[in-house]
């Protein structure tokens, strides 16, 4: 099972989620409204998660912006499950 773990970051919308391997084969991967699923399936399932802005993945992470009124205790444990079932 992939290890995921959270960290915060100055932007108080934004965390990192550090991966224990490659979030990605690619360079980076970009994915906010408008982006096509099929360029990243890790990150439309993440955005798809109510709340979520922005998903940046790269290297051994993946960064996730929220919507101001989004709380980050409901968020966290969604993105972490989304993220080991791409994985799983």
């Amino acid at each position: 099972m992939v290890q995921v773990t959270p960290e915060g970051t100055p932007n108080p919308n934004a965390v990192k989620f550090t991966l224990d391997r490659p979030a990605t084969d690619k360079r980076n991967e970009t994915f906010r409204a408008g982006s096509d699923p099929a360029d990243s399936p890790l990150g439309a399932a993440i955005f798809a998660l109510d709340g979520v802005t922005n998903v940046f993945i790269t290297a051994n992470f993946v960064s996730v912006n929220k919507e101001d009124g989004a709380a980050w205790d409901d968020l966290v444990p969604d993105v972490i499950a989304v993220i080991e079932g791409h994985f799983g």
